[in-house]
C-alpha cells in the first residue's frame, strides 16, 4: 500500500491537493484538499449590495463573468428588480460566450495533455496527419504542410528542454494515441490558443473588457443604437456575428471532432471515475426572466442514484435543502463542527489546525481542506456538464436526449458510459455544442429587438437603496461552465450584512462530511488504476475531468512556513 500525493495539481486555477492510497495498481481511498483560502466572504460585509459583483467577479480569472452575474441576480433577487428583455438576451449571450471559450480551452490546455503523449508526435508522418483529420473534419489547415510546420516547433521545443511541456509524464503506458493522433492534437492545441482569445472579444463587446467584463443590477452596462459611435453600433454587432460564425467552426470542425476521435482511443476510461451517482443542476438561460425557472433551456433539478426517471426540484430558499458543512474544514461554526449551515446563515471563520508546513502528508488529521462541505438535503451532489446532460436527459429534453444519444451511437458505447471520466469529457463537448446553439439563437432574437428598437438594457426602478426593505435577502444561481453556482445576500439598511458563495469546485472538491460521505473528487478516484505511483497520471485524468477551479487565497506560505505577507479584513 501507498499514499500518493499530488501537490499542486497543475492545469487547473488555484491549489488543490490529492492525496490517494494506492494498493495493487488501484486506488482505495482518496482524499481532496483546498489549500488555500477564499476571502471574499469577509471583504464584503458592509458595501452596497450594488458593487458586490466586481469584487466577486474577481474571485477568479478563468471563471469570469459567473460570479458577476450570480451576484447582480442575487441582489435582484432580493429587492425585487426584473431585467429588461434585452438586457436577459444580451447577459444570455456573455454567458454561452463563456461555455464555449472555457470548454475548448479546458479540453485543449489543461486536460489533452493527460492524453496526448506531446513526445511522441515527433514520431508522426504529417501527410498520413492530415489524412486522418480530412477524413472527420473539413478544417482547411488540416493539411501535410500545417502539421509538417506545427512539428517542426515540437521539435525546436524538444531540442531547447520542451518548455511548458517539459515536467510530462511522456512516454507513460497509459498513452494510447498513435503518432498521427498526437500531431494533431498539438496542432490543434495551438489553434486552439488563438481561437479562445478572439472569442472573447464578445465580452468586451457587450462588458467593456475581458476578463472581468462589466455587470449592472437592473440590466447591462450598455446601450444599444446602430447609429451611435460610443453605444453597441452596427459595427460592434457586425463583429459579434463574426466571431459567432468563426466559433461555430471551430467548435463543430475541430473541437467536436478531436473530442470524438481521441475518446475513441480510450473507451477503457468509461470504466473508471464514475464516482458520486448524484447529480444537481441550477439550471440555465432564462427566456422568459430569471423568476421563471420553468422556462431556462436548461432545466433545474437533481438526478438521485442515477435514476432517470426523476427530477427532483430544488429550492435554493429552503434552509433544509442546501447547507454547508465543516466537519472535515479549517473553519468553525458557533453552534459545533457538526452542524450544517444553509449559506444564508453561513458563517466564515477561519480556524487552521492542520500540520505545520512544510509537512509530507494530511494522514491523521481530521480536518485537512479550506473548502467547505455543501450537500443537498444531505446528498453528496456532483456538479458540472455531466450533471446538466443528466438533468435534461432525465427531464426529456429533446435537444440534449437527441445530442446525447447521437455521441454515444457515434462512439459506440451504452448511455452507461456516461457516468466516467470519459463521459465527463464528453459532456463537456455536448454541453459547447448545445451552447453555441443557444448562442446563434439569442443573437438573432437580439437582432430582432434591434431592428424594432427594442432595446432597453436597464430598469432603474429600484436602483436607490431608499426604495429597499430595510431587510432582505436573495440568492443568485448561475449554470456556471463548471456546474452549479450561488451567491446568497442579505441586505440590511442598504448593506451588505451576509454573503455566501457555494462555488462548482465546493461542491465537486470539498471533504467529507460528518458520516465520512466523500464528494466528487474523491468518490471519482476509488477504484482508479495508478499504473506508476511516480507518475500518477490515472489520477490527474479523472480530477482534471471536472475542470478544477480552487479559490484565491488571502495569505501566502514560502516553503518553511513563513508568511509572506497577509491580508487583513478587520
Amino acid at each position: 500500500m501507498a499514499r500518493v500525493v499530488v501537490d499542486p495539481i497543475t492545469r487547473i486555477e488555484g491549489h488543490l491537493r490529492i492525496e490517494a492510497v494506492v494498493e495493487n495498481g488501484i486506488i482505495t481511498d482518496a482524499f481532496s484538499a483546498g489549500t488555500m483560502v477564499r476571502g471574499l466572504e469577509k471583504i464584503l460585509i458592509g458595501r452596497d449590495p450594488r458593487d458586490a459583483w466586481a469584487f466577486c467577479e474577481r474571485v477568479c480569472g478563468v471563471c469570469t463573468t459567473v460570479h458577476a452575474l450570480a451576484s447582480v441576480r442575487s441582489v435582484e433577487d432580493a429587492v425585487g428588480i426584473s431585467v429588461p428583455p434585452t438586457a436577459e438576451l444580451i447577459r444570455n449571450i456573455m454567458l454561452t460566450t463563456q461555455y464555449i471559450q472555457d470548454h475548448v480551452v479546458h479540453f485543449y490546455h489543461l486536460q489533452a495533455l493527460d492524453w496526448v503523449d506531446v513526445v511522441n508526435a515527433l514520431k508522426a508522418d504529417p501527410t498520413k496527419t492530415a489524412e486522418l483529420a480530412q477524413s472527420f473534419s473539413s478544417w482547411p489547415k488540416n493539411t501535410p504542410a500545417y502539421f509538417a510546420e506545427v512539428q517542426d516547433k515540437v521539435k525546436k521545443l524538444a531540442a531547447s528542454g520542451l518548455g511548458i511541456f517539459a515536467n510530462g509524464y511522456w512516454g507513460h503506458p497509459a498513452y494510447k494515441l498513435p503518432p498521427e493522433a498526437n500531431l494533431l492534437a498539438v496542432a490543434h492545441y495551438l489553434d486552439a490558443l488563438s481561437w479562445q482569445k478572439e472569442v472573447v472579444k464578445i465580452h468586451a463587446v457587450f462588458g467593456g473588457k475581458n476578463p472581468h467584463p462589466n455587470y449592472l443590477v437592473g440590466g447591462v452596462p450598455c446601450s444599444i443604437d446602430v447609429n451611435e459611435l460610443g453605444a453597441i453600433n452596427s459595427d460592434r454587432l457586425n463583429l459579434v456575428a463574426g466571431l459567432i460564425a468563426q466559433a461555430d467552426e471551430f467548435i463543430n470542425q475541430v473541437y467536436i471532432p478531436d473530442v470524438l476521435a481521441i475518446a475513441s482511443f480510450y473507451k477503457d476510461w468509461t470504466k473508471y471515475g464514475g464516482g458520486l451517482s448524484n447529480y444537481l443542476c441550477y439550471g440555465e438561460f432564462p427566456t422568459k426572466g430569471y423568476g421563471d425557472p420553468d422556462s431556462f433551456k436548461i432545466p433545474r433539478g437533481v438526478v438521485l442514484g442515477r435514476d432517470l426517471s426523476t427530477v427532483h426540484p430544488v429550492n435554493p430558499r429552503d434552509s433544509q435543502e442546501i447547507k454547508e458543512y465543516i466537519s472535515s474544514s479549517w473553519y468553525t461554526y458557533p453552534g459545533g463542527d457538526k452542524v450544517g449551515l444553509h449559506p444564508w446563515s453561513g458563517d466564515t471563520e477561519l480556524k487552521y489546525t492542520g500540520p505545520k508546513p512544510p509537512f509530507e502528508t494530511l494522514e491523521g488529521f481530521e480536518k485537512y481542506s479550506f473548502l467547505k462541505t455543501p450537500r443537498w438535503k444531505e446528498h453528496a451532489m456532483e456538479v458540472g456538464p455531466l450533471s446538466r446532460m443528466i438533468v435534461g436527459y432525465a427531464a426529456g429534453r429533446a435537444d440534449i436526449k437527441e445530442l446525447v444519444g447521437s455521441t454515444l451511437g457515434k462512439l459506440n458505447v451504452p448511455v452507461d458510459a456516461l457516468f466516467s471520466t470519459l463521459g465527463r469529457i464528453a459532456a463537456r463537448a455536448l454541453d459547447a455544442e448545445l451552447a453555441l446553439g443557444y448562442l446563434k439563437e439569442f443573437f438573432a432574437d437580439l437582432m430582432e429587438r434591434v431592428k424594432s428598437n427594442d432595446v432597453s438594457t436597464f430598469n432603474g426602478e429600484r436602483w436607490e437603496p431608499k426604495s429597499w426593505p430595510k431587510d432582505c435577502e436573495g440568492v443568485g444561481l448561475v449554470e456556471a461552465p463548471r456546474g452549479a453556482l450561488a451567491h446568497w445576500i442579505k441586505i440590511h439598511d442598504g448593506a451588505i450584512e451576509n454573503y455566501q458563495l457555494v462555488v462548482p469546485t465546493t461542491w465537486n472538491g470539498s471533504p467529507r462530511d460528518a458520516t465520512g460521505q466523500r464528494s466528487s473528487f474523491e468518490q471519482a478516484l476509488i477504484g482508479n488504476p495508478v499504473a506508476n505511483i511516480a507518475e500518477p497520471l490515472e489520477i490527474l485524468r479523472t480530477i482534471h475531468s471536472f475542470d478544477p477551479c480552487m479559490a484565491c487565497a488571502v495569505h501566502l506560505y514560502d516553503p518553511q512556513g513563513r508568511h509572506l505577507s497577509r491580508v487583513s479584513f478587520e
